[in-house]
């Protein structure tokens, strides 16, 4: 979430796109599962700061068995949080390393689980991935450490919740952004593949 800065491309794809202004924070720690989050306590803390439309939560892949436990637990229990502020939870589902690549489907379903569990919205951006590399399988998602996402792996990411939030296409978004520290920017086709597998994945 924190590597790119996803929730700063998020915002500026909705600033983009002419939707009432956006306005994101984050809460994100090396390492930190959901379970850690609520222990911790600043998540809570800000879920009820704020005057917030959606809380998106994410961990890990969560792929294994008790993974996958723990991940609906601690989504509930943070979900009648989200709910009880006035907001709508959501679950951002990622990704398993690189050298785990078979794992993709049950990270899919383990969020898509977590998802249904709380009535809170899906955002697939692991989905999206296989979705992008069915289109073309060179395209680089995977950061250099083949676990954390490339810029064009967040990029493709920050569509897929852009998409899914605000329940719409996101063809025709720029392939260039600015976002605090510096700009990104695609090639249009790039850009537009890219696109093309958020909306896949987000059932476009």
């Amino acid at each position: 979430t924190y590597v790119n800065d996803l929730p700063a491309m998020v915002k500026a794809l909705a600033d983009s796109a002419g939707e009432e202004r956006t306005y994101v924070e984050t809460v994100a720690f090396p390492n930190f599962a959901i379970e850690d989050h609520w222990a911790q306590g600043d998540a809570a803390a800000a879920i009820h700061r704020g005057d917030w439309r959606f809380v998106v939560m994410q961990q890990g892949p969560s792929a294994l068995p008790a993974s996958r436990v723990n991940l609906i637990e601690w989504a509930r229990r943070f979900a009648a949080e989200i709910v009880s502020a006035g907001a709508t939870p959501a679950m951002y589902t990622v990704w398993p390393s690189s050298d785990r690549e078979f794992d993709f489907d049950r990270v899919v379903e383990s969020y898509q689980l977590a998802a249904d569990s709380i009535g809170g919205r899906a955002l697939p951006a692991g989905a999206a991935w296989l979705a992008a590399w069915r289109l073309d399988p060179s395209i680089p998602l995977y950061g250099p450490d083949g676990f954390h996402p490339s810029t064009t792996g967040t990029y493709l990411a920050a569509l897929t919740v852009f998409g899914g939030l605000y329940q719409r296409s996101v063809i025709g978004l720029p392939a260039r952004l600015r976002i605090p520290g510096g700009t990104i920017s695609f090639a249009p086709a790039v850009a537009l593949l890219l696109q093309r597998a958020a909306d896949e994945a987000n059932g476009r």
